[in-house]
C-alpha cells in the first residue's frame, strides 16, 4: 500500500512538473490552435459512428491546412525578426558616422557663419548655373556659378563673404538649359538619435536629416568656387 501511494505521489509530482514546464514555454497562437485541433480530431475519431466512419482524407486535408497556417505564422515572425535586425544594423551604421563627412540631398541649408561645401550633377552643358537661396522672409539671393560642362559641379558657400546672415535658407540649383539638378551638401555628422522612422543625423550646416537621405559617406574633396 505504501508503495502504491508512493508511486501515485511520484506520478503527481511528475505531472505537476510537466505542467510547470508547459506553462514556462511560450506557445504561439497557431501552435496552440494546432494542438487543440489535434485533440478535437482524435476525439472525433474515437466517437465517430462505426457504421459510418469519417473519410480519413478529410482529416488529412484539415491537418494540412492547419500546418500551413502555422508555417505562415512562423514566416511572419521570422520576417519581423529580420526587420528588427536590419533596423539595429542601420542604427549601428549611423552611429559610426559621428565625426565623419557625409553628403545629403536637401532643399534647405542652415548657415551659422561657417562655409558649407556641396555639389550638383549636370546632365547637360549649361551656359549659366546659379544657386538660389531663400530666407524665412521670402527674400531671395542668387549666387552665380558660371557655365559648366556635364558632370559633377562642386561649390563652396562662404556666408560671411556673401553677406548672408545666420539662419535657415531654402536652396535650389537653376540652369539656363531648363535643368534643375538636385543639390547635395557636405557636412560633419555631430549627433545621431533614434526615432520611430529610423536613425536621424544632425549634420553641421544642414540640420537634422534621416539616414536614408544620405548620398555619400566619407571625407571627400570639394572645390572652392565662391
Amino acid at each position: 500500500m505504501a508503495l502504491v501511494n508512493g508511486t501515485q505521489q511520484g506520478n503527481l509530482a511528475l505531472a505537476d512538473s510537466d505542467e510547470k514546464v508547459r506553462a514556462g514555454v511560450n506557445i504561439s497562437d497557431a501552435a496552440q490552435m494546432e494542438n487543440n485541433f489535434i485533440d478535437l480530431m482524435v476525439a472525433q475519431i474515437r466517437n465517430q459512428d462505426p457504421t459510418k466512419p469519417v473519410d480519413s482524407t478529410e482529416f488529412l486535408n484539415q491537418f494540412s491546412a492547419m500546418s500551413q497556417v502555422k508555417s505562415l505564422e512562423n514566416m511572419t515572425r521570422l520576417s519581423q525578426s529580420n526587420l528588427v535586425l536590419l533596423d539595429n544594423l542601420q542604427t549601428l551604421a549611423a552611429a559610426g558616422l559621428v565625426g565623419q563627412q557625409v553628403k545629403v540631398g536637401t532643399d534647405s541649408i542652415s548657415l551659422d557663419g561657417r562655409a558649407v561645401s556641396g555639389q550638383m550633377t549636370l546632365q547637360h552643358a549649361a551656359g549659366s548655373t546659379l544657386l538660389r537661396l531663400t530666407d524665412t522672409n521670402g527674400v531671395t539671393r542668387e549666387v552665380e556659378l558660371g557655365g559648366h560642362a556635364p558632370g559633377s559641379l562642386s561649390f563652396n558657400l562662404d556666408p560671411q563673404a556673401l553677406g548672408l546672415r545666420p539662419g535657415t535658407y531654402g536652396i535650389e540649383a537653376v540652369t539656363d538649359n531648363g535643368e534643375s539638378p538636385s543639390v547635395e551638401l557636405q557636412g560633419e555628422v555631430t549627433h545621431v538619435r533614434v526615432s520611430d522612422e529610423g536613425p536621424v543625423l544632425d549634420v553641421a550646416g544642414i540640420g537634422s536629416v534621416p539616414f536614408y537621405s544620405l548620398t555619400e559617406f566619407g571625407r571627400g574633396a570639394t572645390g572652392s568656387l565662391l
